[in-house]
């Protein structure tokens, strides 16, 4: 027994009776005939039942899966920057947290095309409690990341989470994914939550906390979706936290989330690596020598890179406009770009609703506002 086991993903050894108990279920039929329309049932459960790697399920399917979300529900992924890192090295990428499912699965998508180590990616048990996607997230090389804790269970499951990142970046050469906060961003303003960077350091040996975020390689990725698929889904907690009300999730809200995420029209969609932090780390070593301190500073440069390198589409600048009655960015985009975003504000919200309609263009006008920070966009 590993003190990993109730967070880790499948062992290879234990990958193909996983896939047996799963292969006829409903969602994994669903799900194959999503991904394959054209190959008859017995061929695709035959190959499924051959499979016995993390790589290969990921390979052969989960991978020709995001293929065809691509093709059915986007106009495209494009990427810069996975040219820059070594194909042997493994590497922790922080990144911004915009979709649940799409932006792990897009960055390894990515990483397998630039012929890189992909990643061991952390996900909420919140998100698995059906037994078939929980599953299906350990043979797609997920680790859990334990929610709804006592403050006590909390802080042991981060150490144990800490430990586990380590082992897998240090010992099995296997590159982590990581959001840079707690649950997906809601209005745009892509953070760093300290919280975060305080759990990845729990398991440090080093003298000093730099040295330790450099052994980890940390490389920010900044991922943009011209439209966001569940962009109205995420507007009653927002007109909760404008009316200083406590939001409660309704019961499947999470699931149908992650298949409005999949299945939702995202139009373009880019990912940006940024460079492995290094002398940064040195240069927060220089400055700081309080722990707490170095934190924040690392929270800083890692927003830094996300957001100067975030990918800014028409729709970012048009809801700018419309938010701040102006016409600033009207280069940006076209008359006929407007008019299909508007519409699509019509048919998602109700715009009499002054509160809604500030948060759903404010959601999509906050990058610009972040890049405006840094440089003139």
């Amino acid at each position: 027994m590993s003190k990993f086991d109730h967070i880790r993903p499948y062992y290879d050894s234990e990958v193909n009776e996983a896939i047996r108990s799963v292969v006829h279920h409903p969602m994994m039929k669903a799900l194959m005939s999503f991904t394959f329309p054209d190959v008859e049932e017995a061929v695709w459960t035959e190959q499924l039942k051959k499979t016995h790697s993390k790589r290969d399920f990921q390979i052969n399917f989960i991978y020709q899966a995001i293929q065809m979300v691509l093709k059915k529900s986007s106009e495209g992924l494009t990427t810069s920057g996975f040219e820059k890192l070594d194909n042997h090295t493994p590497y922790l990428y922080i990144s911004n947290h915009r979709d649940i499912i799409l932006d792990t699965s897009l960055i390894n998508v990515s990483l397998y095309d630039h012929k890189l180590i992909m990643t061991a990616s952390a996900i909420g048990d919140n998100l698995v409690q059906k037994a078939f996607l929980h599953t299906l997230s350990r043979l797609n090389r997920n680790f859990l990341v334990q929610r709804s804790l006592s403050p006590r269970e909390l802080l042991q499951s981060s150490k144990l989470m800490s430990e586990y990142i380590y082992q897998l970046l240090s010992r099995e050469n296997r590159s982590v994914w990581i959001a840079q906060r707690e649950g997906r961003t809601k209005d745009g303003n892509d953070t760093t939550q300290q919280g975060v960077l305080k759990m990845l350091a729990m398991a440090s040996d080093e003298e000093n906390l730099m040295d330790y975020f450099k052994k980890m390689k940390i490389v920010p990725v900044s991922i943009s979706y011209e439209y966001d698929p569940t962009d109205m889904l995420k507007m009653p907690r927002l007109v909760a936290e404008a009316n200083d009300e406590i939001y409660i999730k309704e019961k499947n809200e999470d699931f149908m989330t992650l298949i409005s995420g999949i299945m939702g029209q995202k139009k373009r969609i880019h990912i940006q690596v940024g460079d492995v932090l290094d002398g940064e780390l040195d240069r927060i070593k220089e400055e700081h020598d309080n722990q707490n301190k170095q934190i924040q500073a690392l929270a800083q440069v890692i927003d830094d890179s996300i957001l100067t390198s975030y990918k800014l589409w028409p729709t970012n600048y048009i809801a700018y406009d419309l938010l701040n009655n102006t016409d600033q960015f009207a280069s940006h985009y076209t008359e006929k770009e407007k008019q299909l975003f508007e519409r699509r504000l019509e048919m998602r919200i109700d715009i009499e609703n002054k509160i809604v309609r500030e948060g759903f263009l404010a959601m999509y006008a906050n990058p610009v506002v972040n890049k405006m920070k840094y440089q003139n966009v």
